[in-house]
């Protein structure tokens, strides 16, 4: 398993008139979460982009527990349980700054070849990026 924490700070314009976050506005931090998780392997989302792969969402589930609001400090919590294959799951928690598990969420991406436009297996590159940090002990 892979594991990565990322934190955020929720603004002004993320929320709505009760200083709750909008709910859109998740999937917003979800990406910013994969785009780190990538970066803590060693490569970056635009890397991976300019070597001819995107990552297109397929699925998307989440469930509210709590509102994250306005100021507060989030801590995204994301996990890559399974080694992926022609997709790549992503499971995330967002804890408040109390430590409140306040969302639960994933996501399932595939790997596109962008000069075919077909769907292919996750490149030996970036397996090996994965490979090299999986840690079954989590």
């Amino acid at each position: 398993m892979i594991h990565t924490i990322t934190t955020l700070r929720v603004r002004y314009g993320e929320t709505d008139p009760m200083k709750y976050v909008y709910y859109g506005n998740y999937a917003e931090y979800f990406e910013v979460a994969r785009v780190e998780l990538f970066r803590s392997l060693g490569m970056s989302y635009d890397e991976i982009e300019k070597r001819g792969i995107f990552l297109p969402v397929s699925e998307y589930k989440i469930k509210y527990l709590k509102p994250a609001l306005y100021d507060q400090l989030l801590e995204i919590r994301t996990y890559v349980r399974k080694i992926p294959g022609i997709r790549i799951e992503f499971d995330y928690e967002i804890f408040n700054e109390d430590q409140v598990k306040i969302t639960e969420a994933s996501t399932t991406l595939f790997f596109l070849d962008s000069q075919t436009n077909k769907i292919v297996k996750c490149p030996d590159y970036l397996m090996d990026l994965i490979v090299k940090k999986w840690d079954d002990t989590i």
